[in-house]
């Protein structure tokens, strides 16, 4: 890896909605939504100059919505197993097509989404956009697939709960009957499905309640959950039809020219069926990326295994370092959370905000978006692998609104159409930012631009500095989390401080990491590069190197040796 991989989430639909209105619940007249073509060169350029290297669009494919586009086409879903207004991106109703909603003209959907492909890359990012391969909506049907494509479903025998050779599972010709009403005022009509398929969180009985993913359904790759001896079979030879046909979705959007796939849940489809499908595309394209959403560790090597460029880290480093600025664990446990992969260490994708968590200034996490920034420093510098951040967080984005389905819960809604005012004035409107707001997205350019720029961090050596330095009266590593990168004579001493006071601290450079990271002793120049200012002081492991650190603050040393 030359270039550590910074990827910048944008929920499509809403980042550059420029309509305020925010009225719950509210429809696409009332509330507005944002389009492809809101990314154009200026856009892109700005999402570029933070140091980002890939963009995801997320929701970029047609899924469930209650909004009509049936005059170009375009079926409408039942409100009931609609989850918003909007309707949830993983709930794909055409794989073949795009999110109609993201169009400035909707017959050209399609061509104005190659032109956002071109825009990006003109400008040197690259694009990523959503696979999603568990479940679609229970409405599926595509109306744009290709000549000769065969539909999910089209040939199921639906007598049977599971047959290799269906794309659902099926629930013994029963009807879908949730915990739930499947009546819908809006339309005055009942939603009716028999036989009820299987809910896509794995429900395969036909009554999920409101908190299943019961607008979707489960997409069979040969796996039998439900045999008569109550244990799961795997039914891989012949290669099942779903492979082949979730294979060939693949195919086409890569040849399309997106750069990479962030694949939804895939620790929830066989991993064989992953080694069989990346080997296929990246056959033909052997530099796109697949990023798995893998929360279980031991599955990591498994999911590698069968071919996947990057895991989320969620469950271990996200979850450690979430806890560490909440208060309620101590730097020290970072330590645990790299060793516990560092054999795959450059596989894991590090991040803090996504579409499904908490905002980092939202009162369910930190309440203050400058609490974030050690974590930032932290989750961004410490290894080669890459770094992930999501649209507004660069802002203070506090995720606090109630938008309609989605309540106040600290997440930027993935249902409802909205409009996020620091996304509107941080891309189109610069000059209407907040002090505040300006001095976290400058924050985050500094750290950012270390990360992409600085070639200790995308190809350096690492050295963990905490075992040397434990709890004293010079280095409170009950606050503290220090490391070394390096790379020939560079060096970055990195130091974060995630408590409310300001530390002065003496930090121990162990001889080990002197060999370790085959590195001479001597006075340096050290500058911190999320400052510019400078010290000058011994580099050695019989002296300590003495550090000032602010609240919630971080320095990045560099020097040459």
């Amino acid at each position: 890896m030359n270039k550590k991989l910074i990827i910048y989430q944008v929920f499509t639909r809403l980042f550059g909605n420029r309509n305020h209105n925010n009225i719950i619940n509210g429809s696409i007249t009332e509330n507005g939504v944002g389009k492809m073509n809101d990314f154009n060169t200026s856009t892109l350029k700005r999402i570029k100059s933070m140091g980002c290297t890939h963009v995801w669009y997320t929701g970029i494919i047609r899924h469930a919505s209650t909004t009509s586009y049936e005059e170009y086409g375009i079926p409408t879903q039942h409100p009931a197993i609609v989850k918003g207004k909007a309707g949830s991106p993983y709930a794909i109703v055409d794989y073949y097509d795009v999110d109609p909603d993201l169009a400035e003209n909707v017959p050209d959907r399609m061509q104005e989404f190659e032109a956002l492909l071109s825009r990006t890359s003109k400008v040197g990012l690259k694009t990523i956009i959503d696979f999603v391969p568990n479940h679609v909506a229970r409405q599926y049907k595509s109306t744009t697939k290709p000549e000769g494509v065969e539909d999910l479903g089209e040939d199921d025998d639906t007598t049977k709960n599971f047959d290799a050779n269906n794309n659902f599972y099926y629930c013994n010709g029963l009807p879908f009957a949730p915990t739930f009403s499947l009546y819908s005022e809006a339309t005055d009509t009942t939603y009716f499905e028999q036989p009820a398929k299987a809910t896509g969180n794995d429900r395969f009985d036909n009554a999920p309640n409101k908190d299943d993913w019961y607008e979707t359904i489960k997409l069979n790759y040969g796996v039998d959950y439900c045999n008569p001896c109550g244990e799961r079979t795997e039914h891989f030879d012949p290669i099942p039809s779903t492979w082949k046909k979730m294979t060939d979705i693949l195919l086409f959007w890569a040849r399309k020219g997106v750069d990479g796939f962030r694949c939804d849940m895939a620790e929830m489809v066989p991993s064989a069926f992953w080694t069989y499908a990346i080997k296929e595309v990246k056959n033909e394209f052997p530099y796109i990326l697949f990023i798995g959403e893998v929360y279980n560790p031991s599955l990591y090597d498994t999911y590698i295994q069968s071919g996947f460029d990057y895991l989320y880290d969620k469950v271990g480093m996200y979850d450690c370092v979430r806890g560490v600025i909440a208060g309620t664990r101590k730097p020290t446990e970072i330590t645990k959370q790299w060793q516990a992969t560092n054999h795959i260490k450059n596989k894991m994708l590090y991040f803090l905000e996504n579409h499904d968590e908490q905002r980092i200034a939202s009162p369910f996490f930190a309440n203050d978006a400058e609490k974030g920034f050690p974590g930032v420093v932290v989750s961004s510098l410490l290894l080669p692998n890459p770094f992930m951040l999501y649209a507004g967080q660069e802002l203070g984005e506090p995720g606090m609104d109630a938008e309609g389905f989605s309540g106040r819960d600290g997440r930027t809604t993935i249902f409802d159409y909205w409009g996020i005012d620091k996304l509107y004035r941080g891309y189109y409107k610069k000059n209407a930012l907040t002090a505040q707001e300006k001095v976290i997205w400058d924050k985050y350019n500094a750290i950012l631009r270390i990360a992409s720029k600085e070639k200790v961090i995308s190809v350096g050596s690492f050295f963990d500095l905490m075992y040397a330095n434990p709890l004293t009266s010079n280095f409170n590593s009950n606050s503290l989390y220090a490391f070394i990168r390096a790379y020939k004579q560079e060096v970055l001493l990195v130091v974060a401080n995630f408590s409310d006071l300001e530390m002065q601290c003496a930090i121990n450079i162990p001889r080990h990491a002197f060999e370790h990271l085959s590195l001479s002793e001597g006075q340096v120049n050290a500058v911190d590069l999320l400052t510019g200012e400078t010290t000058f002081q011994m580099f050695s492991p019989e002296k300590p190197f003495k550090v000032g650190i602010d609240p919630y603050g971080a320095r990045v040393y560099k020097f040459i040796l």
